[in-house]
């Protein structure tokens, strides 16, 4: 897999013009990212059973494979050939989301997407009003990102399960949130950027709604 810091500067120095506006350049890559979420809520509604039912193995092979290809595509400068890497990665995580919605009720999974869509708007609303804070975010964001992955995965097998993390990850990821808007505005103004940028901020918004759903699902129990 390639770096953060070479896809941001492959679409800085992608030689494409600036053919779009900013409006609608912001509009591909909201109505991109809803239709992830519309894929996801189709297959959460349809393919649960199937996907439960699956060999766990093939199933986390074809998970990482479709992944990674789809992450891979996404970096050609094709608008058609991103939208497809975009829908091997939006695929196998609506694989991943109808199999854990089922364990929610109904009550959490509401109130995990309320509180998601208002994240979404202040995140996107502050980073538009302080572009230069979010500019200087991503080292840092990287680097507790992965120190809280791997602090998770220790506590996990030390037997913790309290909400410590999934408190850390939703902070984490409503300035990813914000940080990723802010490095969409920067790039040239082109349709396949705003849909590598839409793949940046629905991976964003979908890892919030997932930490957010188990805080919600926790306060009912």
């Amino acid at each position: 897999m390639f770096s953060n810091a070479q896809r941001k500067s492959e679409r800085l120095n992608s030689g494409l013009p600036d053919f779009i506006t900013t409006n609608t350049y912001n509009l591909i890559i909201g109505a991109v990212v809803l239709y992830g979420f519309i894929i996801n809520a189709i297959m959460v509604a349809t393919c649960g059973p199937l996907f439960a039912n699956m060999n766990m193995i093939a199933f986390l092979v074809g998970y990482f494979v479709l992944v990674l290809l789809g992450t891979f595509i996404t970096r050609s400068n094709n608008p058609i050939a991103s939208f497809v890497g975009y829908n091997l990665v939006v695929v196998p995580i609506g694989a991943v989301v109808s199999v854990c919605i089922p364990g929610y009720d109904n009550s959490a999974i509401l109130s995990a997407i309320i509180v998601t869509g208002i994240v979404v708007a202040v995140m996107i609303l502050i980073s538009a009003s302080f572009p230069k804070v979010f500019a200087k975010m991503g080292g840092a964001l990287f680097v507790a990102l992965l120190v809280s992955f791997v602090a998770e995965l220790v506590a996990s097998l030390l037997g913790y399960g309290g909400d410590i993390f999934n408190w850390l990850f939703v902070v984490l990821f409503s300035l990813y949130i914000g940080y990723d808007w802010h490095k969409a505005q920067i790039y040239p103004k082109t349709i396949d950027n705003a849909i590598d940028s839409a793949l940046d901020i629905y991976l964003d918004i979908i890892n919030l709604f997932l930490r957010l759903l188990q805080l919600f699902s926790r306060s009912d129990d």
